[in-house]
């Protein structure tokens, strides 16, 4: 097997690792305002997402740093897609921070 192939997968693990977590976290903030018991939702919630995504990327790591990046490194940039996707068209820019204007 080539060497690159376990890293594209594990990259590619990593993408469906975030889509799991961020899509997950986007699916509690929508049932928020519905919910009997919010603290519970988003407790429940948290550990949840949490505890498959840490095993995942060690399932995926399998003692190789090497897999954990590429892993990490899809699941950020599911994050920054998530993100584009669920923007807002209408949504304002966001604000500069102190010291970086």
């Amino acid at each position: 097997m080539s060497e690159g192939l376990p890293l594209i997968l594990a990259g590619v693990a990593g993408l469906l690792l975030g889509l799991f977590y961020f899509g997950g976290l986007w699916l509690t903030i929508r049932w928020l305002p519905a919910t009997r018991c919010p603290a519970l939702l988003t407790l429940g919630s948290l550990v949840g997402r949490m505890a498959v995504t840490l095993a995942g990327f060690y399932a995926i790591m399998a003692g190789r740093w090497e897999r954990l990046l590429a892993c990490l490194a899809g699941f950020v940039l599911m994050r920054f897609v998530v993100l584009a996707c669920l923007r807002p068209e209408d949504a304002p820019p966001l604000p500069p921070q102190q010291g970086q204007e």
